[in-house]
């Protein structure tokens, strides 16, 4: 048996072959361009490498166009946690000593002893790792979205309260097209304050408005000339010029959240297992699209259900040493599909009878929100691994027996 370690670098890698002994059988340093590519892949031949019987990969990334040539066919690639690696590196030098080659033959020396303790990256679909693409980076679009309207709300209380005032009506106001027209319009308030109800009303039909524009109009007019305390006029304008700033990033990071929505929409409904995903209640388009990206359609990547709780950090974990033990909450974990079952669990409270009884259960024996709907999202997902493998819709009488319940 031939293993094959790589060291990746943002230009060049660094390739080690051992065998089942651990003897160096060849080295290389190849550069990342499609002849570094051809040199690998001719290299991996030279040893044994062929389609039925391919060499493993060990490397310390998932993603790249270099994993890409790696994963066509049958080749097992496993990416090692770079911490991981670190922790190997010391079991072969005590003097701490590091190189690049020396870390491509740490890697290889890592599936010849340990390879049962790692898993190779699952093999999706190409449809699943695309809707991962674009459910990645519209979750990206929204952290930065909410990013900058924050920073804008900051700024804004600085020099320019009433503005806030003005969008607080508004869900996600700072967000809106609405505001952001207005704020160009007037980005300060010795400007704001001497816009007419006609301004304003057009203001809000360019962004989009089509019902109650007079009386908003009115209450953003009374809100805007309302008596608040000011900047001096030098250092106001500057604030205008710097919010127009932050504006213009903010309005450039909305479009892009809504573009990647629509690319998502589009994309997700094609893919088999996006039916009972959205059977759940409390999943909608981008939440099960984010959910798919995280977990893949690989079926066999999770033995059991177990196995998926703990990567999505809803299972407690027990820490226990001597006499003393705890039940903490888990750290280590998918960020963002952690993520994706908070918003899931609060969801489901209103589309769901029986997730809001099994939430109101863990409240009443004493947890925390967050506790409850952790644990409620480890329900779920237990519930998603299942019929997952069976693909089957879900079932609110079988999720949430509340006859059976009441009755015991």
């Amino acid at each position: 048996m031939i293993y094959c370690g790589i060291d990746w670098a943002e230009r060049t890698h660094d390739v080690a072959l051992v065998d089942d002994d651990g003897k160096l059988l060849a080295k290389r340093h190849i550069t990342d361009d499609a002849a570094g590519y051809k040199i690998l892949l001719d290299l991996l031949a030279e040893h044994g490498d062929t389609e039925d019987i391919p060499i493993p990969v060990a490397i310390e990334t998932s993603r790249g166009l270099l994993v890409a040539v790696l994963r066509t066919g049958k080749r097992q690639v496993y990416a090692i946690n770079p911490m991981a690696a670190a922790r190997y590196r010391d079991r072969h030098s005590v003097t701490r000593k590091k190189s690049d080659p020396g870390d491509a033959l740490v890697l290889a020396n890592i599936l010849r002893t340990d390879r049962h303790a790692h898993r190779p990256l699952p093999q999706d679909s190409d449809l699943a790792r695309a809707i991962a693409v674009l459910a990645r980076a519209q979750q990206d679009a929204v952290w930065n979205r909410q990013q900058l309207a924050n920073q804008l709300r900051s700024l804004l209380r600085e020099y320019f309260p009433a503005a806030i005032d003005a969008f607080l009506h508004w869900q996600n106001g700072l967000c809106r097209p609405e505001t952001r027209v207005l704020l160009e319009l007037a980005p300060t308030p010795s400007r704001a304050a001497r816009l007419s109800l006609a301004q304003l009303r057009s203001a809000l039909k360019r962004a989009g408005r089509q019902r109650r524009i007079d009386a908003d109009a009115e209450r953003i007019r009374e809100v805007l000339r309302a008596d608040y305390a000011h900047q001096p006029p030098l250092v106001e304008d500057a604030l205008g010029k710097q919010m127009l700033g932050l504006l213009r990033q903010l309005d450039a990071a909305c479009t892009a959240a809504d573009q990647l929505a629509e690319a998502v929409e589009e994309a997700f409904p094609q893919h088999p297992d996006a039916e009972v995903i959205l059977s759940f209640p409390g999943l909608g388009t981008q939440l099960g699209a984010r959910i798919l990206a995280e977990i893949g359609d690989d079926h066999a990547r999770f033995t059991t259900a177990r196995g998926m709780k703990a990567y999505a950090g809803a299972s407690p974990i027990t820490r226990a040493s001597g006499k003393k033990s705890s039940i903490t909450r888990r750290w280590v974990k998918n960020d963002r599909l952690n993520h994706v079952g908070y918003l899931w669990a609060f969801a489901s409270l209103t589309a769901s009878p029986g997730a809001k009884a099994h939430y109101d259960r863990r409240r009443e024996a004493g947890d925390w929100h967050a506790a409850a709907q952790r644990n409620l999202f480890n329900k779920m997902i237990g519930q998603l691994y299942c019929c997952l493998q069976k693909h089957i819709l879900f079932d609110e009488n079988l999720a949430f027996p509340t006859q059976l319940l009441e009755a015991a």
